[in-house]
């Protein structure tokens, strides 16, 4: 039995945080409350070819181009780190979140599957 890659398994998932994307993103550029924040996930890359998702916390979006810093330490690739700036073209983005100060989010439908993925 041939090993199904993770990219794969959480396809369904980014496909339903991309279609919700729109919404989320109309959200934010007309101004989330100012203690939520807007997330989008990516694949960070690098020169050996080793990738991985990491939170980009979003500060701005022009036509479909999302600014904003890395939020999470980046473990796997080298150049990055966290609270580096980083911009990524919209159909680049694998899922999406808006966190709550309450500690609640939405969106984050890959994240959310992944937390109770066993393989």
């Amino acid at each position: 039995m041939q090993a199904v890659s993770l990219d794969a398994v959480i396809a369904p998932y980014v496909e339903e945080a991309r279609k919700s994307y729109p919404t989320a993103k109309a959200r934010f550029l007309q101004g989330l409350p100012s203690d939520q924040a807007f997330f989008v996930t990516v694949r960070l890359k690098d020169a050996t070819g080793r990738s991985e998702r990491v939170f980009l916390q979003v500060a701005e979006i022009r036509s479909t181009t999302v600014f904003g810093t890395i939020a999470n330490k980046v473990v796997l690739v080298e150049g990055f780190k966290v609270g580096q700036r980083y911009s990524v073209d919209e159909s680049d983005i694998l899922d999406w979140m808006i966190a709550k100060p309450d500690g609640s989010e939405e969106g984050n439908f890959v994240g959310k599957f992944l937390d109770t993925y066993q393989p």
